[in-house]
């Protein structure tokens, strides 16, 4: 049989997590945390609503995994977000010892990959998984704002 969950699968699921920020005004940053392919956190930007530059998607799901888990430590846990996480997310994946991110869509400017954050040494990362969906929603929200 054929296995569903793919990291496209759960990409998707971000997808709709980060669909939810940009109806509700938020940069479309969507994430999700899963173990045993089963989806243990989910959140979206929620910077604009909390007035708290720290609340990332990231973050939030990062709070969720670890209260779900009952410990700090994501070890055998994948996230998947929409866009490459920031310095400050990826410090906080970094500490938390993930041992897997899944991003979509590049982020040049404020990406880790671009500021050379370092993550845990036994972290994986995959990018580029439906790089172009996560790309286009971000692009679209900034177009709306731009009008």
């Amino acid at each position: 049989m054929e296995n569903i969950f793919t990291d496209e699968y759960f990409m998707k699921k971000a997808l709709q997590e980060a669909e939810i920020a940009f109806e509700k005004g938020e940069i479309p940053v969507g994430a999700i945390i899963v173990i045993d392919n089963k989806v243990i956190a989910r959140s979206h930007n929620l910077t604009e609503l909390l007035h708290d530059v720290t609340a990332h998607a990231e973050m939030q799901s990062i709070t969720a995994a670890a209260n779900f888990l009952g410990g700090k430590y994501l070890k055998n846990c994948t996230i998947y977000v929409t866009i490459e996480p920031c310095q400050m997310c990826a410090g906080a994946l970094y500490w938390s010892q993930i041992s897997k991110i899944v991003f979509g869509a590049r982020d040049e400017q404020r990406g880790f990959i671009s500021l050379g954050t370092q993550l845990h040494p036994k972290t994986q990362v995959t990018q580029g998984v439906l790089a172009s969906d996560c790309a286009k929603l971000m692009l679209d929200f900034f177009a709306t704002k731009r009008k």
